[in-house]
């Protein structure tokens, strides 16, 4: 079922490149109807016009569930460990927690910094396209309904500002969930499994990795979590970020920094920190 799911104006769009072609729905409503979608990209003719990413909201505007995963890719897992952050292991219990839906941005948003510990993370999220529970990993990817690109933006100091530390509310800052530009069908990207992620601050590389390097991946998440309790349309599982976020560096993000995250056949976010 292939599509690119897009938000232009609280209207669910198809996107290729800078054209769309309106659906007339909200975008939560657009992806209950994936025969529609398929349908319609396939016949998709004129487009009605362009749109820039300045223009385009979360694809996903209100997600009943938002999950991510810390500490997913082993560098990242290292590098947090040599600053005494929490001393996590390869072999744990996933660590899960939550991005409240009300932090999610369009591609193009700013991002509006808090205090001077704020820390960027690129990440894959996999959307959920049907109600799930006890999902194989086998069956896994059908039941996901596209895959984007997410920025799990970070308030360090609120992270672990108590004890034991907890992730939720360091997470979900106002404007700290970009995603975007689009939903795209896992059929249209070479290998789901298997993407290039980057992000660069101001034109500087990094991170830079690949999607096969995530210790848990897709599949493994959504039947797990999907074990715990019911996934439902919609849902958000950021799936974690690879090493050489700027905590690890000392290298925090200020007023006038560009973040730039990219997928392999996803696209591009672009925020600019005020």
């Amino acid at each position: 079922m292939s599509f690119r799911l897009a938000n232009r104006a609280g209207e669910a769009v198809l996107l290729d490149g800078g054209d769309y072609w309106g659906l007339g729905v909200d975008p939560m409503d657009a992806l209950t109807r994936n025969d529609e979608l398929h349908h319609r990209w396939a016949n998709r003719g004129t487009p009605d016009g362009q749109v820039s990413p300045a223009d385009l909201g979360p694809p996903v505007p209100d997600p009943k569930q938002v999950f991510a995963y810390g500490l997913n890719y082993r560098d990242h897992v290292e590098e947090m460990d040599e600053v005494d952050y929490l001393g996590r292991t390869t072999s744990e219990a996933p660590v899960v927690f939550t991005k409240f839906p009300d932090c999610l941005v369009g591609p193009g948003a700013p991002v509006k910094l808090v205090g001077d510990q704020c820390d960027y993370e690129c990440e894959l999220v996999a959307v959920m396209g049907a109600e799930s529970r006890d999902v194989d990993q086998a069956q896994a990817w059908d039941r996901v309904a596209g895959l984007m690109i997410g920025q799990d933006i970070s308030d360090r100091a609120l992270q672990v500002a108590a004890t034991p530390p907890q992730f939720n509310l360091g997470k979900s800052r106002e404007s700290f969930g970009p995603t975007g530009p689009a939903l795209v069908s896992p059929d249209l990207v070479d290998n789901p499994d298997d993407l290039a992620i980057s992000c660069r601050i101001n034109g500087e590389v990094r991170q830079s990795s690949r999607t096969s390097y995530l210790m848990r991946p897709v599949a493994e998440i959504v039947s797990y979590l999907s074990a715990i309790l019911t996934l439902h349309p919609g849902d958000l599982i950021f799936t974690g970020t690879p090493g050489g976020v700027g905590h690890a560096q000392g290298l925090y993000l200020k007023p006038g920094d560009v973040i730039l995250s990219e997928i392999e056949g996803l696209g591009a976010l672009e925020n600019s920190c005020i």
